[in-house]
C-alpha cells in the first residue's frame, strides 16, 4: 500500500473506542449515520467496531462497509487467529477493508496481562500480521501501552510486524502516560532506528488521562508520524481520546509548522457533526470544549469584547464559520462594558446617544448583577 508522506492520514474511531464510554453505545443505523457524516467530513478511515466482542458490534461492521464508499473501513481484533477470522468476515462488503490488530509491548502488559516473554510476545505479534495478511492487503498493527514499552524492544517489534505485511504501526500512548516531548521522542527514535519504517505510517493514538491526548499526537506529527487516531469531541475511554476538531484547527491554525503537510477534513462540519455526535451519544459536551464547547467562541468580558468589536482578530484565532458556527457570541453579562451593550442594542434596533447609553449602562449592570445571563427580552424591557 503506497502512501503519500505529505498527507495526514485521518483514523477516527469515534465508533469504536468513542463508544466504549459507558451509557452511550450506538446502534447499527445511528454508527451509520454518523459514518455517512465522517465520510463527508474527509476522514481517511473508520474504526468501525471489534467483530468479535458482540454480534452488534460484527453487524456494525458489516453495515458500515456496505454505507460508505471511499474511507477504509477498519475492523479490531486481538492477536489471535479467531478474532482476525471473525473481523475478515465482517470487512467481506467494506470497499477498501483494514485489519487492525495487535498485543502489548510494554514489559508491564507482556508480564502481568499476558504473563508471557518478550520473545513470544514478538512471536504472536508476526503471527497476527501474517494471518490478517492473508485476507487483506492493508493491515494495521497496535503496539498497545507502547507509552510505557522499552524502546530498543519497542523497536524490534515494528520493525517485526513491517517486515511480516504491517502497512500501519499504531504506537499507542494507551494510558495517556507520555508528556509530549517524550512521546515525540518516541516516533523519532522509531523513524531512525527501524530500518524498514519507511515502508509503513507510522500512527498516533493517545489517550487524556492527563489531558495531553491532543499535544502528544501533534508531537506525533511534527516527529514523522502520519496517521493520528482520534475521535469527534474527544470521546473515549476513562478522560477519552485524542480530539479529532483540535488536530484539524491546530494544523490549519499553525500550517506554516507543518509545511506541504495536507489532510481532506473539511472543518465547516465540526459543529454539526460534534452536536450530532452529542446528541446520539447522549454525551454533553463541556461549554468550555476547544473549537466545539459552546463558550468557544463567547466573549463576556467587557476588556475582550470591546477588542473584539474594534478588531476580532485581538481575540480570535479561528474565525467561527471556519468550524461551521454562524458567528461569534458577545455574552452580555455583569462583566460586560458599555461597548458590547450597545452592540446588541444597535442589533436590536435601538440607537443611543452617549449620555443615554450612559444611563442605561448603569441598569443594566444592576439588571445583570441579579439575572446572570441577559437576553434580547431583557434589553427590550430595559429600553421601555
Amino acid at each position: 500500500m503506497l502512501h503519500d508522506p505529505n498527507h495526514l492520514y485521518i483514523f477516527d474511531t469515534t465508533l469504536r473506542d468513542g463508544e466504549q464510554v459507558p451509557g452511550c453505545q450506538l446502534t447499527t443505523p445511528e454508527k451509520v449515520e454518523i459514518a455517512k457524516d465522517l465520510e463527508l467530513l474527509g476522514v481517511d478511515i473508520i474504526e468501525a467496531g471489534f467483530p468479535v466482542s458482540s454480534p452488534g458490534d460484527f453487524q456494525s461492521v458489516v453495515e458500515l462497509s456496505k454505507a460508505v464508499d471511499d474511507v477504509i473501513i477498519c475492523a479490531l481484533t486481538r492477536a489471535n487467529k479467531n478474532d482476525i477470522d471473525v473481523a475478515a468476515d465482517a470487512l467481506k462488503y467494506a470497499k477498501r477493508p483494514r485489519i487492525h490488530t495487535g498485543i502489548g509491548s510494554s514489559d508491564m502488559h507482556i508480564q502481568y496481562k499476558f504473563n508471557s516473554t518478550r520473545e513470544e510476545i514478538l512471536e504472536r505479534a508476526v503471527a497476527a500480521v501474517k494471518h490478517a495478511k492473508s485476507y487483506v492487503e492493508d493491515v494495521e498493527f497496535y503496539a498497545e501501552d507502547a507509552g510505557r514499552a522499552d524502546l530498543a524492544y519497542l523497536a524490534r517489534m515494528v520493525e517485526a510486524v513491517i517486515g511480516a505485511g504491517a502497512t500501519v504501526v499504531n504506537i499507542p500512548d494507551t494510558n495517556g502516560y507520555c508528556l509530549p516531548d517524550q512521546y515525540g521522542a518516541k516516533i523519532k527514535y522509531l523513524k531512525e532506528h527501524v530500518k524498514n519504517i519507511d515502508q509503513a505510517i507510522i500512527s498516533a493514538h493517545c489517550h487524556n488521562d492527563l489531558g495531553l491526548a491532543t499535544a502528544n499526537s501533534v508531537a506525533a506529527v511534527q516527529n514523522g508520524a502520519r496517521q493520528v487516531e482520534c475521535t469527534i469531541n474527544g470521546i473515549g475511554e476513562r478522560a477519552g481520546n485524542t480530539s479529532l476538531e483540535e488536530v484539524a484547527m491546530i494544523m490549519q491554525v499553525h500550517a506554516s509548522q507543518f509545511p506541504g503537510l495536507t489532510s481532506n477534513i473539511n472543518s465547516k462540519m465540526f459543529t454539526h457533526i460534534s452536536r450530532k455526535v452529542s446528541a446520539m451519544m447522549r454525551m454533553p459536551v463541556q461549554p468550555n470544549k476547544a473549537i466545539v464547547g459552546k463558550n468557544a467562541f463567547a466573549h463576556s468580558s467587557g476588556i475582550h469584547q470591546d477588542g473584539f468589536l474594534k478588531h476580532r482578530e485581538n481575540y480570535e484565532i479561528i474565525r467561527p464559520e471556519d468550524v461551521g458556527l454562524v458567528e461569534a457570541d458577545i455574552i452580555l453579562t455583569a462583566r460586560s462594558g458599555r461597548h458590547a451593550l450597545k452592540h446588541h442594542l444597535e442589533r436590536l434596533g435601538y440607537q443611543l446617544d452617549k449620555g443615554n447609553l450612559a444611563v442605561i449602562y448603569e441598569k443594566f449592570l444592576i439588571m445583570a448583577d441579579a439575572k446572570k445571563d441577559i437576553n434580547d427580552e431583557d434589553l427590550h424591557t430595559l429600553l421601555k
